[in-house]
């Protein structure tokens, strides 16, 4: 037998043993043995780990997360996910693309209370930046922040009002990995995210918090980067409802918001939240700007007293 035949065998060998244990543990959880099914799990990527078989170390690991998270057992899924991390970061693995969308999906799971949360989303950061004292090329590098970036603004941001923290998370990613060009963008998504959420409150706190925090942008506003001034434009703006102001700001800062073919979707679900903006439909204008004139020759100026938005403080931009 060749050495590449051997190897083979030895492969389909150890992916068989695993299959079989992840059946034997897999029907302790369905029983209902949660707590020896966990320390079971526990106890054999530590074995693995010692004999330096770390790819079928961390495939158990997050199948047997993701078994935990279908029966609700957010603890012992939380610690296998932190293992999966474990694992490689012990190994030194490369970044790519699967991976990162297991530990997205890793990340969608947890309870967004849990305090598990935020370490896994900082330490997944971590490995994917260098942890492991590789760092990836250029075309890898922003892949793994979109990852974590997307997972965090999608599970997170819309099931929190921590603005605070998310824009601290944003902060650091953007800090160590993103590249100078793009700092204004991390804070776009986020806060035309909780604006679609009709969340002006954590809006305004992770758009002043990530400008006033962030080493790279320099105090405001105005600021230098034109697309964190149509932020700051339309934050006041939804505590207005002024329609006109509205189609006016988007149509001025058109070239920024063309950096992201998001923002204009972001944006006409903001018009009909804040400023009675239609749902899209076909017209001759098209787009965004197609649905705001539309709006303005269908009804004419917006009553003063009208407000398309909920109740909220006042909002403060110093």
């Amino acid at each position: 037998m060749s050495e590449q035949e051997s190897l083979k065998s030895s492969s389909a060998r150890n992916r068989g043993g695993v299959q079989r244990v992840e059946g034997k543990l897999r029907a302790s959880v369905e029983r209902g043995d949660y707590y020896e099914a966990h320390q079971m799990y526990r106890t054999l990527f530590f074995r693995y780990m010692s004999q330096a078989k770390h790819a079928e170390a961390r495939e158990l690991m997050y199948n047997g997360a993701l078994l935990f998270f279908s029966y609700n057992q957010q603890n012992s899924a939380a610690d296998l996910s932190m293992l999966v991390l474990e694992s490689l970061e012990k190994s030194g693995a490369k970044v790519d693309d699967e991976t990162l969308e297991h530990l997205a999906k890793l990340f969608s799971l947890m309870d967004p209370n849990s305090p598990e949360r935020v370490a896994f989303v900082s330490r997944a950061i971590k490995w994917s930046s260098g942890g492991s004292g590789e760092v990836g090329p250029p075309q890898t590098t922003p892949a793994a922040g979109a990852h974590i970036v997307e997972s965090e603004s999608r599970y997170h941001f819309l099931h929190s009002s921590d603005g605070e923290g998310c824009a601290q998370m944003l902060v650091e990613y953007s800090s160590a990995r993103g590249f100078h060009g793009e700092v204004d963008m991390f804070v776009a998504q986020a806060v035309l995210q909780f604006l679609c959420l009709k969340n002006k409150t954590s809006a305004l706190v992770v758009f002043t918090t990530y400008t006033q925090k962030h080493p790279s942008i320099e105090k405001g506003p105005p600021f230098v980067q034109p697309l964190l001034n149509f932020l700051w434009f339309l934050l006041l703006a939804v505590d207005g409802g002024k329609l006109t102001v509205f189609t006016v700001l988007c149509e001025q800062y058109q070239p920024s918001l063309k950096r992201d073919p998001m923002y204009n979707e972001y944006l006409d679900r903001i018009g009909q939240l804040f400023f009675g903006v239609p749902p899209k439909q076909s017209s001759s204008y098209g787009g965004l700007l197609g649905n705001l004139l539309n709006s303005l020759m269908g009804s004419g100026e917006e009553e003063e007293g009208e407000e398309a938005q909920e109740d909220s403080s006042p909002i403060e931009l110093d």
